[in-house]
């Protein structure tokens, strides 16, 4: 939670910046006294419907550039989580901001279909899952709504040959099953290493997933906290044992039930499998868990091939030394943001989103703020 209030207070203070930037235009005309003048308008109300892992990084990256823009805005949190959503809506009248310009309306499934199709609802920003998504976009088309979707992902981590290996291993347990216990969109959950150091990278990383402190969130010493749900803690598991059974790749670490004195909580242990292969529904499909794929590349070519051969393209690691690779590699990855050898820290100053079911339009960015303008 810490992370995210600094990162909405980030965009905060970016885009406060903004709201005297959607400006027009002039152009030429084709009489002498002609005037043609392109104004900005902001839509009017724009729709916000966050997940209930990251409903303050929502905030910051669609709440904070569509008020910069002009408009009013509905959030609505999911259920699940609903209450940093509803501590920042106190906050916006708390500051000032007129009652009604940001309404925080926590609601299960019928909630979100409703404001997808109110009439006076004139732009959508939906982050979530595909299978949502598909809902969401067909509710908006009833009235032709424009809609900005954030997805899914199962991005690629490539570990090239000259990598650091300690901080690859230590950015990659982290950036993988680690972070949000590996229940964040941007979660490196396919691990991609060049075969010369493959022994010697899995030992450091397996390390590393071993290592952490796992306990109450609450803690900040502790790394590693509970999955959302009992639903998800089985679901999670129900993926691991159809990889286990399936020969999907070779559990390496993990794969059951925390037991002990966290044995009432949701909490399923970080798990790595090696030797993936990535045609196997392990390697293709979004787990939203603490579970990491492990799979080998001869050179380049093959990282990038592998890397790409994915429905989503949410985000990219890339772990290298060499700076021509990093440039070179990152051109030819299938995905919205590229990280070399740095976790995904999205800023206001760069647009996010995905490829392919990652989702489509960006949020941030300098077009963040006007893009929420007609």
């Amino acid at each position: 939670m810490a992370i995210n209030t600094l990162l909405l207070e980030r965009f905060l203070r970016h885009f406060a910046g903004y709201v005297d930037k959607p400006h027009g235009l002039s152009t030429p005309a084709a009489g002498s006294f002609d005037l043609n003048l392109i104004e900005r308008e902001p839509y009017g109300v724009v729709g916000v419907i966050a997940p209930w892992n990251g409903a303050m990084v929502v905030a910051a990256s669609c709440v904070a550039p569509a008020l910069a823009a002009g408009n009013a805005v509905v959030f609505k949190p999911s259920a699940s989580a609903p209450y940093a959503a509803l501590r920042f809506g106190e906050l916006c009248t708390e500051v000032g901001l007129p009652p009604g310009l940001v309404d925080v309306v926590p609601a299960e499934a019928e909630g979100s279909d409703a404001l997808v199709r109110h009439a006076g609802i004139r732009k959508i920003h939906f982050t979530g899952g595909g299978v949502t998504a598909r809902k969401v976009l067909a509710a908006a088309a009833e009235n032709l709504v424009p809609v900005v979707a954030e997805l899914g992902g199962k991005s690629a981590n490539i570990v090239f040959v000259d990598a650091d290996l300690d901080a690859a291993a230590q950015l990659s347990a982290y950036q993988g099953p680690l972070v949000q216990s590996g229940q964040s969109c941007a979660c490196a959950s396919r691990v991609l290493v060049h075969e010369s150091v493959y022994d010697s990278f899995l030992e450091k990383f397996v390390a590393a997933v071993e290592s952490a402190r796992v306990g109450d969130p609450f803690d900040p010493s502790v790394i590693f906290g509970p999955v959302v749900s009992a639903t998800d803690a089985e679901r999670i598991l129900g993926v691991i044992d159809r990889a286990v059974s399936t020969g999907a790749g070779e559990l390496l670490t993990g794969g059951k039930r925390i037991g002990g004195d966290l044995a009432d909580g949701y909490y399923v242990e970080p798990t790595v499998f090696g030797n993936v292969d990535n045609r196997s529904d392990l390697a293709r499909t979004e787990t939203f868990g603490p579970v990491v794929s492990v799979m080998k590349f001869a050179d380049e070519a093959e990282a990038i091939a592998t890397a790409n051969d994915s429905p989503y393209g949410l985000n990219a690691f890339i772990q290298t030394t060499d700076l021509a690779r990093a440039h070179r590699v990152a051109r030819s990855l299938h995905a919205g943001s590229i990280w070399i050898n740095q976790v995904s820290d999205i800023s206001p100053q760069g647009p996010y989103g995905g490829y392919k079911h990652s989702g489509f339009g960006r949020t941030g960015g300098s077009t963040a703020s006007t893009s929420s303008c007609r």
